[in-house]
């Protein structure tokens, strides 16, 4: 009968081993998670803003060669002239927009 309980009883090193884990788990859970939460949003953050990016610069360029071709073929400089003066103004829209550094806060 006492070699029964023994067998059900944990013994010092499952002890060990379940205080262990539970560190590991509680390490894992407050500072490792946030930190792999964080690294993804960066990565994915970067991944979303440079296919923003190219989307944007795809757009222009199409937008210059179907002008070039549709409308002012033989006046290239014209589409060059529309396609500054739309980045321009819209430039100038998100300038005005803009708050003092003091009212972001």
């Amino acid at each position: 009968m006492s070699e029964e309980k023994k067998e059900h009883e944990p013994d010092v090193v499952d002890k060990a081993f379940e205080a262990f884990d539970h560190v590991l788990d509680v390490v894992h859970d407050r500072i490792l998670r946030p930190i792999l939460v964080a690294g993804r949003t960066i990565a994915f953050g970067f991944i979303l803003l440079l296919i923003a990016l190219v989307l944007l610069i795809v757009l222009v360029i199409g937008i210059i060669r179907l002008l070039n071709v549709y409308l002012f073929a033989g006046h290239e400089w014209l589409s060059c002239l529309i396609v500054g003066g739309a980045l321009v103004i819209t430039g100038l829209i998100i300038w005005r927009r803009r708050r003092p550094a003091t009212l972001r806060k």
